[in-house]
């Protein structure tokens, strides 16, 4: 055994892993990575199909990400954000602020005119920094919380403070991140249930998922379920009732939580088009905050649009944006960095901002915050990640790789044990079944997905599934080759699972 695997074994504790199972073989030692492509202790090649957990954009190694750092590093590599403002950190601010509203205001290719930030309620104008997806969303659903309380209705505050506590709704198999408030977010038994004792009541409701929606009254085809479903839109209607019923108790909710248009660890679940706009809207006639999810989704991850006003270019880098959804608090990570360094943050408006103003006695101040916020080495390749992603080369090429997916996953269907393959933009998931026809799921002690995937590795391909569904989220650099080299490995390992 290779002595960095040795070590491995002796002292590290992996994430989300039984460690007895990770003792039993040899773990794969990444030691170096090129564009897609990640390298060995051994000096084994693989191609990185999940973007190393959905976070590395550009690829490893980047020369302009590389070089952007390096710059830094010739300054400074860290000072606190406590007192202190830095360089990177407030451009930053302003670039996010100004592509989120870039998407925000874009129509059918067309971008809005601006609106007068003093009366546009929805305008992003704050950005507060954090450390990665679990605490962006952290940082939201306090300022929520807090907000709620500092601006509620009359009604409310006559309450008790316990009936008039702010009350949060999420999606069913929502999953958040892994700090306390956002577990209590989450709605996944097999990742919340231990710590149920720790964390505060929240509501959900049901997700879209087409494939085994009980009010699909479609037959199995060999299509994304999305597109030949037969329902009424029973889902969306099941989000008005929630809201209507929790109006009705004297505490509205607070806030409405989501992750648009694709959920991720819940199993890569798709949202039918339309499904997002409709509840959104629902939550907002009920007085309901949003905040929008968008660690795995942002960074133009879901799909390319662009337009052009003046002589101003935009690009759609955010889900939300794709059904005109502006939320209350955009919430990052993963990829705001390239894949690069820890760094999330959540943008919100001043309406939010200002409710934390005060007199210092009044100690209104937001009382939250990171060792590492704002950090420079993190924003320097978060501003040049930005940089590359809003070039049209980066952009045509993001066009062209979501096309090339969608057309070599086609070549899936003909498998009996793939019962649907979901793709929004460059995130992709293959339920695996037992039988197509059927939809009979693998239970979950089968192992179905970790055995494709452990298939899939031994062809040099590397990824990580989600119960019975296989992941696939190439790096934005991936080339055609690497990409049906991709599909193959899993084409080949789903035939050896199942059918030898």
């Amino acid at each position: 055994m290779n002595p960095l695997a040795k070590l491995d074994q002796k002292f590290v504790w992996h994430p989300f892993t039984q460690m007895r199972d990770w003792a039993r073989s040899e773990p794969i030692v990444i030691t170096a990575g090129k564009g897609a492509i990640l390298r060995d202790a051994k000096g084994r090649e693989y191609l990185d199909a999940n973007s190393s957990i959905w976070t590395n954009l550009h690829g490893h190694q980047n020369a302009k990400i590389n070089s952007a750092i390096q710059r830094q590093l010739k300054k400074i590599a860290h000072s606190s954000a406590l007192g202190l403002a830095n360089e990177p950190a407030s451009i930053l601010a302003q670039r996010l602020v100004q592509s989120a509203n870039d998407g925000s205001r874009m129509t059918n290719g067309v971008i809005k005119p601006k609106q007068n930030s003093a009366t546009d309620n929805r305008h992003f104008q704050k950005v507060f920094y954090s450390d990665d997806g679990s605490t962006a969303l952290e940082v939201a659903l306090k300022l929520a919380y807090q907000f709620t309380l500092r601006t509620g209705d009359t009604r409310a505050k006559q309450k008790s403070a316990r009936a008039a506590k702010p009350r949060f709704l999420s999606l069913d198999g929502a999953y958040h991140g892994d700090t306390i408030g956002a577990v209590s977010l989450g709605h996944i038994d097999l990742f919340h249930k231990a710590y149920g004792g720790m964390l505060f009541p929240t509501d959900k409701v049901m997700s879209p998922y087409c494939y085994r929606c009980p009010f699909n009254r479609a037959k199995p085809e060999r299509a994304d379920a999305r597109n030949y479903r037969q329902c009424h839109w029973e889902c969306v209607g099941l989000v008005a009732k929630k809201f209507s019923a929790q109006k009705k108790k004297g505490n509205p909710f607070a806030a409405f939580i989501f992750e648009p248009l694709m959920q991720g660890a819940a199993g890569m679940i798709p949202q039918p088009i339309g499904w997002l706009k409709q509840v959104t809207d629902i939550a907002r006639a009920h007085g309901a905050l949003l905040i929008a999810d968008e660690v795995m989704t942002g960074f133009g991850r879901t799909g390319t649009a662009k337009a052009e006003s003046g002589k101003r270019k935009a690009e759609i880098l955010f889900a939300s944006h794709h059904e005109n959804v502006q939320p209350d608090f955009l919430c990052l990570a993963k990829g705001l960095t390239g894949g690069y360094l820890p760094m999330a943050a959540t943008l919100t408006t001043q309406k939010i901002f200002d409710a934390f103003l005060g007199e210092y006695k009044e100690f209104k101040t937001f009382f939250h915050g990171h060792s590492y916020t704002g950090n420079q080495l993190g924003s320097a390749a978060a501003l040049a990640s930005l940089e590359i992603l809003q070039t049209q080369k980066s952009i045509q090429a993001r066009t062209q790789l979501e096309k090339s997916l969608q057309e070599e996953l086609s070549s899936l269907w003909s498998l009996p044990n793939v019962g649907d393959i979901r793709q929004v933009g460059l995130v992709a998931g293959i339920e695996l079944v037992k039988n197509w026809r059927t939809r009979e799921p693998f239970a979950l002690r089968e192992r179905a997905g970790i055995r494709v995937c452990e298939a899939m590795a031994k062809r040099g391909v590397l990824t990580r599934p989600i119960g019975s569904v296989i992941a696939l989220l190439p790096p934005y650099c991936t080339t055609p080759v690497q990409l049906q080299k991709m599909i193959s490995a899993l084409r080949e390992a789903v035939i050896d699972t199942f059918q030898t």
